[in-house]
């Protein structure tokens, strides 16, 4: 049964939302996700990351461009909130849950590494939607973005383990991470200068990379 108290906005159609600039960029990274998620399965690992780093860069961008859009109605500010909500549990939860899975052949054992990484994504998102950003405008505990950035460098060096040895490497990461997700320590939310520097390291990841599917 639905809530009759939500707001009044029934005015608005799908179509009004889907055509919102910061909402475009949302769904933008959503089809990132998605590309990673293909990718995953497809055992394109390099692909994969770099889809995830850009679907990282398209929900960075979203917030910035719905701050400098002055006239845009709150109704559409809280529809995108949600929205943002729904599409990260997917970017960063179940995007590389499956990268996970399909990197350890679906193991069976991974489903509890698996459940990790969902469920503490769920809490974070729960969290953060009730109680925002702390007085001093920081993160509690490390955000779900941050997991991207640090599995992607990590990845840098699949390579020099083998296989088995580094999908066991992949899920202590992943446990640490989901850890410190839901830790009471403060995180710093990049904005201003720090996104130039968040778009230059998705770069240089990219080219990196990038240059591994170059044929030789």
């Amino acid at each position: 049964m639905e809530n009759s108290s939500r707001p009044a906005s029934h005015q608005y159609q799908f179509v009004d939302f889907a055509r919102d600039l910061p909402n475009i960029c949302s769904m933008t990274g959503l089809f990132c996700t998605v590309l990673s998620i293909y990718f995953s399965l497809l055992h394109h690992f390099a692909i994969a990351v770099i889809a995830m780093l850009w679907a990282v860069f398209f929900d960075y961008c979203d917030g910035m461009i719905a701050r400098r859009m002055k006239q845009r109605p709150e109704v559409f500010g809280r529809f995108g909130q949600q929205l943002d909500s729904m599409i990260d549990i997917i970017s960063f939860g179940a995007c590389p849950a499956i990268f996970l899975l399909s990197y350890g052949q679906f193991s069976p054992w991974l489903l509890p590494v698996v459940f990790c990484i969902l469920g503490s994504n769920a809490l974070r998102l729960s969290y953060f939607n009730l109680f925002g950003l702390t007085d001093d405008g920081s993160y509690m505990g490390l955000s779900l973005d941050n997991n991207i950035f640090i599995f992607a460098f990590v990845f840098l060096f699949e390579g020099v383990f083998s296989p088995s040895l580094f999908l066991i490497i992949l899920s202590a990461l992943f446990i640490g991470l989901s850890l410190l997700n839901l830790s009471p320590v403060p995180t710093p939310k990049y904005q201003g200068k720090w996104f130039y520097l968040v778009v230059a390291y998705i770069l240089i990841l990219t080219l990196i990379y990038g240059h591994g599917l170059m044929p030789v």
